[in-house]
């Protein structure tokens, strides 16, 4: 299998299949276990005389729990226990407020968990949760993201640790001399992870040693954060992520589901197993916040940007600070000599936002992308090359070079494989009978980085080889890809490596994500390879019975500062058909070609653009939710209200790469690829359907009762 479909006409940069370990499209290393069934998940474990746990929700959207009556729950028969905030054990406070859970009468949000039923089954457990009652002093809340509101404040840093604000020049007085100019405003709602395994956590007491069985991004993570909270050395917990069944970040760190198990492990002496209700997740496991992005664009006659001003507000909670960084990737992505790049928060008492793939970057190079294809139509440039026009030789925001960057490459090969030289920029130029068909670009960027980790590597005398690090697969390949790279190391075919990964008792490692898990977790199975292979030819002949084995830790050199700007590019392309009639906007092709440094593996790499491309498909067309400012809850709280893309929405989508050689990044050469997928489709499509219309829509998600009613508005 090769790594691209025959090209009639390669570009230098194109990619090609060469035979070697890295880069082959090799399968998945567990994937018949996934198939046939016997991958165990958290839920799965079945651990002698396993309780199941239920977590009671708040009923109210901020006050304090004034009793709860157990009675009728206890009643129940297969009922063990229920805790509650006057008798669950007590903890030490961590560091994440939403982890606090059973620890004070306090309710600072609705569905904040106000009680834990467990018993013998999960059906029990659900019963005599939903047999509580619980009494509440309500409290005066606020829940409205809305403008001008009197707690707005600009935050001094944001998501990932960037600056809230970047300024250079003189951005206003630019814009007012700038022969063209735009000035919008972009909505996007908030958003939902819903991962297809729920959050899950079984946990299991063994004298003074814990062991929790956890669906998490990283189970090196979980560990600190249970020894902490339980006050007991970490070599006294240990935390297995064997299989996890999705997370797009809602599972980078612990979530209540992992604390809450081991309480009730603990009152009760049983392994308990809690698996959060779907219905539950909004409220429990974070969100992807809700922002209003401002963008004013000042441009000469000749489409070169003067003034670029990027202006973002969201939402947080009470609990724990966080802002989404919306608005950093205007530092990155074009030249400008003047530039204000900036935040704003407003802390209101709802469940607290979080991580969902590629904070940031996914809403703000929506509003950013579609920004500039408004500077496009004022100026009458065809998009592409508005956007090639205003490459910059250094990263903005920082001055820095750039390790590499091939976003030119990325949009002219997109454009020729696309046939976007065949389109007419005309709106409304092409129709189908009702059908109204429009095409549209989108450029694309994610940060490339790394962070320390640790990983061992044994050579047997059978020939064969293990590897061992804490990493955790959640579903992106990483078992397949550190097998790879150990394998081009040591010279070995991939089926005599053995990768052992999520296990806390392993080396330790990062958690997955920011899409740092292989540049980290290879980076560390590289050096250690490294060093085996060295020892190897230093000592002729088999190994010795107990195997020969090195450890390498990457501290001081995966967190090493860089004088370069790091990160990958991409571009996207989408064709869509409007239906006048119904509203509908159907994607028939989503094109997207990324330059992402050294592809280790082709089957997973497509697999993970193309899941991406997916995800931002549902981001601009079905996702979607409300947040109730009088009941501080979201209205849309599982699958049959929160549309995610099905079979049928997913239309002929491909992925190609551009082969980077970027030596400032890790021995691998290798970006992240996880997140930039996503990045930019909402954008190319939500252009699309401009194309299409003629109708600029400037909130997400675009369905059809948006779409009609901007149709009959325009006649």
């Amino acid at each position: 299998m090769t790594a691209h479909p025959p090209d009639e006409h390669p570009t230098p940069h194109t990619q090609r299949h060469t035979g070697g370990v890295l880069g082959a499209a090799v399968e998945r290393r567990e994937g018949r276990q996934k198939v046939g069934g016997t991958a165990r998940y958290a839920g799965e474990y079945q651990l002698p005389g396993r309780a199941h746990a239920w977590p009671v929700p708040a009923a109210v959207a901020r006050g304090r729990v004034t009793g709860v009556d157990t009675s009728a729950a206890l009643a129940l028969p297969g009922v063990l226990d229920v805790l509650t905030p006057g008798d669950a054990p007590r903890l030490a406070e961590p560091e994440d407020g939403t982890l606090a859970v059973l620890q004070s009468p306090d309710v600072p949000h609705r569905g904040w968990c106000v009680a834990l039923a467990v018993a013998e089954t999960l059906e029990a457990a659900r019963a005599a949760a939903r047999a509580v009652q619980v009494t509440y002093a309500a409290a005066p809340h606020d829940a409205e993201l809305r403008p001008g509101h009197p707690d707005a404040y600009e935050p001094e840093v944001v998501n990932a640790g960037f600056p809230g604000r970047v300024e250079f020049g003189d951005p206003e007085a630019a814009l007012a001399g700038a022969e063209t100019r735009v000035d919008v405003t972009y909505r996007v709602p908030p958003l939902h992870n819903h991962p297809m395994e729920p959050h899950t956590s079984t946990a299991h007491w063994d004298g003074d040693r814990l062991t929790v069985y956890t669906s998490s991004q990283g189970g090196t993570t979980v560990r600190e954060v249970l020894a902490h909270m339980f006050e007991m050395p970490e070599e006294r917990v240990s935390v297995v992520t064997e299989h996890v069944g999705g997370g797009f970040g809602s599972k980078g760190t612990p979530r209540p589901d992992v604390v809450l198990a081991a309480l009730a492990a603990r009152r009760t002496g049983r392994p308990v197993t809690l698996a959060y209700p779907r219905r539950y997740l909004p409220t429990t496991v974070g969100h992807r916040a809700p922002t209003e992005q401002r963008l004013r664009l000042g441009a000469s006659a000749d489409g070169r940007l003067t003034a670029l001003l990027h202006e973002a507000t969201t939402h947080s909670s009470r609990v724990r600070e966080f802002v989404e960084q919306a608005a950093v990737p205007s530092r990155v992505m074009y030249a400008t000599p003047a530039l204000l790049s900036a935040h704003r928060a407003v802390p209101l008492d709802i469940p607290g936002p979080s991580w969902m793939r590629a904070p940031g970057e996914a809403p703000g190079m929506y509003a950013l992308e579609s920004a500039l294809d408004e500077l496009a139509d004022a100026l009458g440039m065809d998009p592409v090359e508005l956007r090639v026009r205003n490459e910059p030789e250094r990263e903005p925001g920082s001055g820095k070079p750039f390790s590499s960057r091939h976003l030119v490459e990325c949009l002219r090969e997109g454009a020729r494989r696309f046939g976007w030289a065949d389109r007419d920029p005309r709106p409304r130029s092409r129709a189908e009978g009702p059908l109204l068909i429009g095409t549209g670009v989108a450029a694309a960027t994610y940060p490339a980085s790394s962070v320390p980790a640790t990983a061992a590597a044994r050579a047997l005398p059978d020939g064969t080889f293990t590897v061992r690090i804490n990493a955790t697969d959640i579903g992106t390949g990483a078992r397949t890809v550190l097998t790879q790279i150990a394998a081009d190391v040591l010279g070995a075919p991939v089926d005599r490596v053995r990768t052992e990964i999520g296990h806390s008792d392993l080396p330790s490692a990062w958690l997955a994500g920011g899409s740092t898990g292989t540049a980290s977790w290879g980076w560390a199975v590289h050096k250690a390879c490294t060093q085996l292979a060295s020892r190897l030819a230093e000592h002729p002949g088999p190994p010795p019975a107990d195997g020969i084995e090195t450890r390498a830790d990457t501290a001081g050199e995966a967190d090493a500062d860089s004088p370069y700007a790091r990160h990958a590019f991409g571009a996207h392309f989408a064709e869509v058909a409007v239906d006048t009639v119904t509203g509908e906007a159907r994607v028939r092709r989503l094109l997207g070609v990324f330059a992402a440094g050294r592809i280790l593996n082709a089957r997973t790499a497509r697999s993970q653009f193309t899941g991406g491309m997916i995800m931002g498909l549902g981001m601009a067309l079905t996702e979607g939710s409300t947040l109730d400012p009088a009941f501080g809850d979201f209205t849309e709280a599982d699958l049959a209200s929160y549309h995610v893309p099905a079979h049928a929405d997913v239309p002929a989508v491909e992925a190609h790469w551009i082969d980077e050689d970027d030596p400032h990044l890790n021995p691998m050469g290798s970006k992240g690829i996880g997140e930039i997928g996503i990045v930019g489709t909402a954008a190319a499509i939500g252009n699309a359907v401009h194309h299409a219309t003629g109708i600029r829509f400037r909130a997400l998600p675009l369905t059809p009762d948006r779409i009609l009613a901007g149709l009959l508005s325009e006649g």
